[in-house]
């Protein structure tokens, strides 16, 4: 059964399925009709987020284990709600004492019947596993090592012995291991085993195994058997070796269950067409429905003062694409340096092997596998060594890109090695082990690249318009015409109608409403130069970077809903972390205390503050921009409510919901008193969701997108569509330019036909006749919902 919206609560110890059964009644009440949960399986004691998983056969204890699921479905089934569940395939945590399949791997060494389980580079650490996991370097912390028996302790972590070895001394027995303990540092340029991007504590899972699929699946299938999962939320399929085998095999597995996958397009890039889902998680959507509400001008008008306060060089976040390509570099040439090294040991050794490869260099293998990486314009190519190369996946490293990347070479006939790799990288070169394996881990490390250089160092580094910076944007071109978003749309319906959408999530780094409010910027881009300058008038302590400064400022507005006394312990965590994702001045791995220690003393102090002449000066700003805030708070969230696809809510989103990002977006779900006070957010929700509960007709994989066009001088700040003839969506944009342009001045939108048709926003309001005037439509508020009346059905009457 395919959704007609889901739910997504962020399950955690302080937030198990008993207290998402209590909310069971609040959310039917709601209208959605499935709940999305976070990962069920056994994790690391006390995540947050459960994607570290340790043990695939249990439902997680912490969560009430799985009893406790069992017994959330039964209630979920009694109020009509179904439940869609968040599966983790690509890795586990490596916890030895918590992963059994680890366990005996480091006990058993390759030869273990485990070891399939794991992408291990043997041979690349002298028959050992590395274990980054010491504080310091091992020779300062042998002391800290003692033996219990058959396991060997360093505080409170656990690793096995090796039969026949405890009774070595300490230094003897590290080395008769089938793994090397070593300290935390060298993960970058000397760690053997896949990982999930920079993450050595997550070790990725070959699920392309049979054995390992089956064993990593048989629990999560055993619930969709037994009735208590109706669909899957499959994450990060782009660290999987094969993709579109892996969603294959599962949905055959699943029986054809409803599944999206968390995989993020980049620009006009298409899912591909052979993946067995309905869609993605709707990264793709949120884009197109934020860029709707970011006026161009002004967006571009912003990029410019924003360059004159922060003064970035142009790579360092100054311009876009710039930004990117550093940041790349940066990301390749060191996070990911012991990734780019095992390519390029595949590289030479696949030349050796063929006299006419023979005599590409080491070197230049290296340079060729750096220069491609950093290049790639999407996550990665969807190929298999020896197998078809699609169109698709050839524009992944297409022809200038290679001239691109062969430019870094002095010698042109050295630079031929950038054809090899490519050609090893699309799987054009043949089959064989080496071949096939090199195939699969460019295509992993470049998905790797890809998000830790975007989403991770030039999201925080290019700041003009932070609200553009999420998963799948384009903060270049941060902004989306009415006839792109229509030709998105139908797109959506036609290939992909049950895909997910979504606005916030909780990998996202802003929530919807606090995005929909810095959007507003790009609308008052001077009147946000003269707030700077009077934020550094009564600030009493100094940034200690404009770039920061800028950052910081425009996070405090679109927080300046959030109680006074939250502030400094919810933005100062967030602040630290964007300083130290941009590793500009700092960074996790390089920290600068003296720098960190000036970035919390100014967020306190200004950003921050409870009270005051800052917090003055941003509440009566934001004041002057609430109505504008509203009309791009509702306009999205209808729209991503009756845009074809299947809509995701994250908890508490159907009211105003303030978040940064992680942890602060996970915190556990409150929902509103039964009793207690709603608003026009929440009834514009439930409104919605009734309504495509009670028309899936009109609302699901059969039904149509059609834009409606509206007509005179104010047109442009309208979007409006009909579904499937029956309900119209209109919405107000670039409201603050409406209002100092005049208003709308009788521009009409053009209905679908006569009608009468009613607004079920506003019961009452009827309309009649071929067009509406924008001002009539939008009398009382910034949006309309327009069923033909008659068939309004149960939600008019909410």
């Amino acid at each position: 059964m395919t959704p007609t919206a889901t739910y997504r609560l962020q399950l955690q110890p302080d937030f198990p399925f008993s207290a998402a059964a209590h909310a069971v009644p609040y959310l039917a009440g709601l209208g959605v009709s499935h709940l999305h949960l976070s990962p069920v399986l056994e994790a690391v004691p006390g995540s947050r987020h459960g994607y570290d998983v340790v043990d695939h056969g249990r439902v997680r204890a912490e969560l009430g284990g799985e009893e406790g699921l069992r017994e959330l479905a039964r209630t979920a089934r009694a109020h009509g709600l179904g439940l869609v569940v968040d599966i983790v395939p690509n890795h586990m945590a490596a916890v030895p004492r918590l992963n059994r399949a680890l366990w005996a791997v480091l006990r058993e060494g390759a030869e273990s019947p485990y070891a399939r389980w794991f992408d291990i580079d043997w041979a690349a650490g002298g028959g050992k596993v590395l274990l980054p996991v010491l504080a310091g370097p091992v020779g300062d912390e042998i002391g800290r090592l003692r033996v219990d028996g058959e396991v060997l302790r360093h505080g409170e972590q656990e690793f096995p012995l090796r039969a026949g070895t405890a009774h070595l001394p300490v230094p003897e027995l590290l080395d008769a291991q089938h793994y090397r303990l070593g300290w935390w540092r060298l993960a970058r340029t000397e760690l053997n085993y896949r990982r999930f991007f920079t993450i050595s504590e997550l070790i990725g899972v070959r699920v392309e195994d049979p054995e390992v699929f089956a064993a990593t699946h048989g629990k999560i299938l055993e619930l969709v058997r037994d009735g208590v999962v109706d669909g899957l939320r499959v994450d990060h399929p782009d660290g999987l070796a094969d993709p579109a085998a892996y969603l294959e095999r599962l949905s055959a597995a699943a029986g054809g269950r409803w599944t999206v996958v968390e995989k993020i397009l980049t620009g006009a890039e298409p899912l591909p067409a052979d993946w067995a889902v309905a869609g993605t998680t709707g990264y793709d959507a949120l884009h197109r429905i934020d860029g709707l509400f970011v006026d161009p001008m002004g967006a571009a008008e912003l990029i410019g003062r924003y360059r004159e306060y922060a003064g970035p060089a142009g790579d360092r976040g100054g311009d876009w694409t710039s930004t990117v390509r550093r940041a790349a570099y940066r990301v390749v040439t060191h996070e990911l340096a012991a990734e780019t090294a095992l390519l390029t040991r595949l590289a030479v050794r696949i030349c050796a092997g063929d006299p006419a490869l023979r005599d590409h260099a080491p070197w230049a293998l290296h340079a060729a596998v750096r220069e491609l990486l950093v290049r790639v314009p999407v996550y990665r190519p969807y190929v298999t060594a020896d197998g078809p190369c699609t169109e698709a996946a050839r524009e992944t490293l297409p022809d200038a890109v290679v001239r691109d990347a062969k430019a870094a070479f002095s010698v042109p006939e050295e630079a031929s090695a950038v054809d090899v790799v490519r050609d090893l990288a699309l799987g054009r070169l043949g089959g064989g082990p080496d071949r096939a394996a090199f195939c699969t881990r460019f295509a992993q490390t470049a998905s790797a690249s890809r998000a830790k250089s975007v989403e991770d160092m030039a999201f925080y580094r290019y700041v003009p318009l932070i609200s553009a910076n999420e998963v799948g944007g384009d903060p270049g071109h941060p902004a989306v015409a009415p006839d792109e978003f229509h030709a998105f749309c139908a797109r959506l319906a036609r290939d992909w109608p049950a895909a997910g959408t979504a606005l916030t999530t909780h990998d996202t780094k802003r929530s919807a409403d606090v995005r929909a409010r810095i959007a507003v910027l790009t609308e008052c881009p001077e009147q946000w130069s003269w707030l700077l300058v009077e934020l550094e008038r009564v600030t009493p302590a100094t940034a200690p970077d404009a770039h920061l400064a800028w950052h910081a400022w425009q996070t405090a507005y679109g927080c300046t809903e959030l109680p006074p006394r939250e502030m400094a312990a919810r933005l100062e965590p967030a602040l630290l972390k964007a300083v130290r994702e941009a590793g500009l001045s700092t960074s996790w791995t390089e920290p600068d205390p003296a720098y960190e220690r000036a970035v919390t003393d100014f967020v306190a102090a200004g950003p921050a503050a409870s009270n005051g002449p800052v917090r003055e000066a941003l509440e009566r700003f934001a004041g002057t921009l609430d109505r504008y805030v509203r009309a791009n708070v509702l306009g999205a969230a209808l729209v991503q409510l009756t845009m074809p696809g299947v809509p995701d809510l994250y908890q508490g989103t159907e009211r105003e919901y303030v978040a940064l990002v992680d942890p602060d977006n996970r915190r556990p779900f409150r929902h509103a008193p039964e009793n207690g006070a709603s608003n026009e957010k929440v009834e514009l929700t439930a409104v919605a969701l009734r309504l495509r509960r009670e028309r899936p007709e009109v609302f699901g994989e059969s039904g149509t997108y059609t834009p409606l066009s509206a007509r005179g001088p104010a047109a442009a700040h309208c979007l409006a569509f009909c579904r499937s003839g029956e309900v119209v969506t209109a919405v107000t944009r670039l409201s603050l330019r409406l209002a100092e342009s005049g208003g709308w001045r009788g521009t009409e939108l053009a209905l679908p036909d006569d009608g009468p048709w009613t607004d079920l926003l506003a019961p009452g309001r009827k309309f009649t006749g071929a067009t509406v005037t924008m001002a009539e439509l939008f009398a009382g508020r910034p949006v309309a919902l327009l069923s033909r009346v008659g068939r309004e059905g149960p939600a008019a009457r909410a």
